[in-house]
């Protein structure tokens, strides 16, 4: 009696493009584990950056102070996936409307999606780049850098959504010493210190 052959497993190719689906179905095949350390972005899979001390501060000290502050009606994610038509990023934080079993089954899209938070070192020409049109394109109303190489928080507002050139019209930066509004739907539910993120 021949033992069953399973097909081998063909490695992920890094220069063809893959549609949100096929990305789902990788992960689901066990071809993409949480070892890859990638995302999608713009039907590419793109490593995600490692995590130095500075990043992993950053995170700590802000993800207690983004719950302390977050409305009811809200949900907070950290470094969870958003789906977006081409592209499944993992930020930081994700800001979303809605109850924790709204996303039992299913990740947050950009319809509700309120804040998205990146805590940028190396990455930061990446997330001022290729993750910010992603987020204009999809009209993300409100977008964090947490820049921790300069210490400062850029936030950027207005998105253009689906234009040619997909930006964010607004961007303003707040420094130490500062506070940094943390605004959803247009209201304002608190304040978060610089200081009190970037060491």
């Amino acid at each position: 009696m021949s033992a069953l052959l399973t097909p081998p497993i063909l490695p992920v190719s890094r220069t063809r493009t893959y549609t949100v689906a096929e990305y789902h179905d990788l992960i689901e095949r066990g071809i993409l584990t949480t070892a890859d350390k990638v995302e999608l972005i713009n039907g590419v899979l793109v490593d995600r950056m490692p995590k130095n001390p500075p990043h992993e501060s950053a995170v700590r000290r802000l993800n207690p102070r983004l719950v302390r502050l977050l409305p009811a009606g809200w949900v907070l994610s950290p470094q969870g996936p958003v789906t977006f038509a081409t592209s499944e990023p993992e930020p930081d934080f994700t800001v979303a409307r809605g109850d924790e079993a709204d996303f039992d089954a299913r990740h947050p899209e950009p319809t509700e999606v309120g804040l998205l938070v990146e805590v940028s070192d190396s990455s930061l020409p990446f997330d001022r780049g290729e993750k910010l049109r992603v987020y204009a394109r999809a009209s993300v109303p409100v977008y964090w850098i947490v820049n921790v190489a300069d210490r400062r928080v850029e936030v950027y507002t207005d998105p253009t959504g689906p234009a040619a050139q997909p930006a964010y019209q607004t961007r303003t930066d707040f420094a130490p010493g500062t506070t940094v509004p943390l605004v959803l739907d247009g209201v304002t539910a608190g304040f978060i210190a610089v200081d009190d993120v970037i060491a």
